[in-house]
């Protein structure tokens, strides 16, 4: 069983080892300096609610916005799954993303059970869940799968749960080189220090967190995860400080702009400046959420703002 590595930020494998999409870690970690990626949440609304954007048409429109390097959120991709098989999409994600020159990073995945249960029959039944997206992001060339750590409200049984339910799935994951990684993303998992402790407690090398900008709130009035005002938030600065020592991906999480275009819920610099503090290497996904301009303006934005600070 590997046990963590600190300094090896981006990916738990051995540098030598070549993805199946063609890259190898080497060549990853060195176009991933500096570089800036496309998360497919950004364009949600053009997928979801307009429908002018086709999700397996992911790789050609981050081409098309001047990405090379993109992460796919599994939720998007229900309807499809309704027409084809897991296998199927994989290759026709995998072939576009080959016919573009982009590299696939990381998979979201939603909405597939309760790592942190207290029945442990739930965990298990999750970490079955999880494991065609593992092998999904073998398949594709991607370092992580990114997972949620839902299903109790005790803090303390919360770590033990999760702390559980990781180890499980990143000793699947291990055999295929794909890292876990937990976003911050509501309840306690927005816990900077309850989450870092968590995955101190698995201290596994190919498990780690994907902070994220914004995702801080632990609790919200309606009592949902992710919509509504929120009642208590962690101090999103300090969270990322707590993450960034696990961090094998980042979520540059923006909303809304001024007239400068700067972020008006977030001070992008003071994240930046957190991020360097920690020589962190991997790629900085953009992931823009709000509702004042279109999604292409707000990833432009977002872009710019990061471009601006990451020199």
């Amino acid at each position: 069983m590997k046990r963590r590595q600190f300094s090896k930020l981006l990916t738990s494998a051995s540098s030598g080892i070549i993805l199946s999409s063609g890259y190898s870690y080497n060549s990853l970690k060195e176009r991933s300096k500096n570089g800036i990626s496309l998360a497919q949440w950004s364009l949600h609304k053009m997928i979801k609610i307009d429908k002018t954007l086709n999700p397996i048409d992911f790789a050609q429109k981050s081409k098309e916005l001047g990405f090379d390097a993109i992460e796919y959120v599994s939720t998007l991709y229900r309807p499809a799954l309704e027409k084809m098989t897991i296998s199927k999409l994989t290759k026709e994600l995998k072939s576009n993303s080959k016919e573009h020159d982009i590299i696939n990073l990381l998979i979201m995945v939603d909405d597939e059970g309760y790592l942190s249960s207290s029945n442990p029959n739930q965990i298990i039944e999750s970490v079955e869940k999880h494991k065609r997206w593992v092998e999904m992001a073998y398949e594709l060339g991607c370092h992580s799968v990114r997972v949620n750590l839902d299903g109790e409200q005790d803090l303390d049984r919360w770590k033990e749960n999760s702390t559980k339910g990781l180890t499980l799935l990143s000793e699947f994951s291990q055999s295929s080189n794909i890292n876990i990684i937990v976003e911050n993303h509501g309840s306690h998992s927005s816990n900077g220090k309850a989450l870092s402790e968590v995955i101190k407690n698995v201290n596994l090398e190919n498990c780690g967190t994907l902070p994220d900008f914004g995702n801080f709130c632990i609790k919200r009035e309606n009592n949902n995860l992710y919509s509504g005002p929120c009642e208590i938030e962690y101090d999103k600065y300090q969270g990322m400080r707590d993450l960034m020592p696990y961090a094998k991906a980042v979520s540059a999480k923006s909303y809304d702009f001024d007239e400068f275009g700067n972020e008006t819920t977030i001070d992008f610099k003071k994240m930046m400046d957190i991020i360097k503090g920690f020589n962190y290497q991997g790629f900085l996904g953009i992931e823009y959420e709000g509702n004042m301009l279109s999604e292409l303006e707000g990833i432009d934005l977002t872009k710019n703002l990061i471009q601006k600070y990451n020199g």
